[in-house]
């Protein structure tokens, strides 16, 4: 199961998990990218269903666990990686921005993983997988709300892997900084904007804070997910696996 599977980090997964001989269920509000995204799989020989609904509504997740299950088999694998971002000072934040951020970023991942857990555990384990940011282990300026969000993805995961270990079950985020994705391109966007200089201007002062001197793509995120689900990170939980260029070290 992969939510956010529509575009960006969470298609690129679909597709990579895919790619691996695993069937997959999609989610996402909109259908229409689902079905782009169903199709890439199933034209390079993979097996997909689509479940398309809003991750802030647990009636969804229950919805995509049951699909899964009827369609697909055991659940095995589910990996939450719908999200939302937003960037302002927090004087200028706003509550319910902030409530939005932890509808979409927490409740999200909250609802999958609440609805999952036993169909992984009649499965005999499974791997839960959070797809966090680098703003769940570091604070950073203009983002108080987005890394609250996150930060809390990371306490849920750290107590839910523990809880769900005696049913084989392990839970962990991957942490990534900087992705290429349509969401980059907006923040480029807003960044430029806000600043009055072009986007390649905004993407070099960006990539000026990353050691490694690039942003990450898609695919790089979705083949570090597809390790942690892998057979060689069967010890592997409660973990936030952080994969930024060393922009959290620097």
């Amino acid at each position: 199961m992969v939510t956010g599977a529509g575009r960006g980090i969470g298609r690129a997964i679909a597709l990579e998990l895919a790619s691996r001989g695993y069937p997959v269920a999609l989610q996402a509000r909109t259908t229409e990218q689902l079905d782009a995204t169903r199709a890439a799989v199933e034209a390079a020989g993979g097996q997909a269903v689509v479940v398309a609904g809003d991750v802030t509504d647990p009636g969804a997740a229950e919805a995509l666990v049951a699909t899964c299950v009827d369609a697909l088999g055991p659940a095995r694998v589910v990996v939450a990686a719908a999200g939302q971002a937003f960037s302002a000072p927090l004087r200028r934040t706003r509550p319910e921005e902030l409530r939005q951020l932890l509808e979409v970023n927490l409740l999200g991942v909250f609802h999958l993983l609440r609805a999952s857990a036993g169909a992984m555990a009649d499965a005999g384990g499974g791997r839960f997988v959070a797809v966090a940011s680098t703003a769940a282990v570091k604070g950073m300026r203009y983002t108080a709300a987005y890394a609250a969000s996150k930060h809390a993805v990371l306490g849920l995961v750290r107590s839910a892997a523990l809880e769900l270990a005696a049913s084989n079950v392990t839970v962990n985020a991957v942490c990534p900084g900087w992705v290429d994705t349509p969401m980059f391109g907006d923040t480029l966007a807003n960044i430029a904007e806000k600043t009055g200089v072009s986007v390649d201007a905004a993407r070099a002062r960006i990539e000026q804070m990353i050691p490694l001197g690039r942003v990450l793509s898609a695919e790089e995120v979705a083949r570090t997910v597809a390790f942690v689900v892998g057979p060689d990170a069967g010890h592997l939980t409660g973990q936030a696996l952080v994969i930024d260029g060393g922009e959290t070290i620097a």
